[in-house]
This record gives C-alpha cells, structure tokens and sequence, in this order.
C-alpha cells in the first residue's frame, strides 16, 4: 500500500493519474468519483490544451499534442492552488473536432479528494510535485492504439487513416519519450488498463485517509 505519510488531512488529496493514450486513465478515474460521490473533483489534463486561436485550423492540426509544450500546464497548477485553498475553478473545456477551447466551462468545486488524469500528468515536474498520490496505468500498445481508434472516430469525428497518421507521426515516439519514462515516480502502477482490484485498493486508500 502506498504511503501517505506526507499528507496532511487538512487539505485536499491531490491524485495523479498517468498513462498511455488509451489505457483507461478516464474510465478508472470516473469510477473513483463515482465510488466516492461527492467526495472527489475531476479534473483531465487534456483540457488543458493551448487556445491555438492564432493558428488557422489546418495549422492546428499539424499541432504536436503529445508534447508536453501543447498544454498550459501552469493553468492547471493555479486552478490546483485556488482548490487547495477551497476556492472554485473554472475548469476548460476543449473542443478536439476545432482544436480549440469551447467558449463554456466547468465549475468545479473544492473537495477532499482531486483527481487529475491525463498521458503527462506525472512527466511535469511542477505538475508531480503537487500530487499526494502518483498512479500509472500500464496498458499494452495494441489495445491502447484499438482503444484510441474507437473513441477517436466515435467522439471526435477523425478518420481512420488521421488516426493512424498521427499515432505513429507523435503519439508513439513522445508515449517513448514523455510518458513511458514517467512511470519511475508512480506510487502504484495498475497493471492491464482496467483492473477492477487496482481501482477497489485505490478506493479504500482513499477512504481510509478521509476517515
């Protein structure tokens, strides 16, 4: 079990959750808020990506979104700050099929647990040094590249073929670059993406500091 000795019960548990493209970070991540309704905030680090409005749109497509330069992490880290001192956030929200910042936000509101999920949440170092607890999901490559294919096609219009073109062009070469490194710091690694006894320890992690 990992240790939480650092952690102070007066504030927020700040929880990051790390992995592949696809490896079932988002699914994991929602189930613990659902487990713990009401307990935990949500926030994806990949809505968190640059305003690219300068750009035209087929310039933003060319965009490298698997860099770490492609997210304004130093935003996420305030809306972390203004949390921990229990004052809402306006959590963005991002537009994949324009590239752009939706006009709406989230307001999320401070809770006792924060969970923050995204493939780069634990290769920042000033985005690392804020969490309490480091989880890394490690899911194999074919079923993260089936995975991507499905929700890419079903929930941000792409094509096949776009798909493809840019998983090999950045997403590959920076998961070997950024992410796949960034495993070394996870406190807890959940071994074949979804693993139902990972989430349930996690869960009663959680619980046992909130009691």
């Amino acid at each position: 079990m990992p240790d939480l000795s650092p952690w102070k019960p007066d504030r927020p548990l700040f929880i990051g959750l790390a992995g592949g493209s696809g490896s079932g970070k988002t699914t994991i991540a929602e189930e613990v808020v659902e487990r713990l309704a009401g307990k935990v905030a949500l926030l994806h680090h990949d809505a968190y990506y640059r305003n690219r409005v300068e750009l035209t749109f087929e310039e933003r497509t060319r965009v490298n979104y698997d860099h770490p330069t492609s997210l304004e992490t130093e935003l996420l880290i305030g809306h972390l700050e203004s949390l921990r001192s229990g004052i809402a956030v306006e959590h963005p929200v991002y537009d994949f099929s324009k590239h752009l910042r939706a006009e709406k936000t989230i307001r999320i509101e401070p809770a006792p647990v924060v969970v923050i999920e995204g493939i780069l949440v634990l290769s920042e170092p000033d985005l690392r040094s804020e969490l309490d607890l480091k989880i890394f999901v490690d899911t194999d490559p074919d079923l993260r590249l089936a995975r991507r294919l499905e929700r890419d096609i079903a929930e941000r219009g792409r094509s096949v073929d776009s798909v493809i073109s840019q998983y090999f062009a950045t997403v590959r070469p920076m998961h070997l670059e950024f992410v796949e490194p960034s495993r070394r710091y996870a406190d807890l690694i959940i071994p074949e993406g979804y693993n139902p006894a990972a989430v349930a320890t996690v869960v009663e992690l959680i619980r046992s500091r909130l009691s």
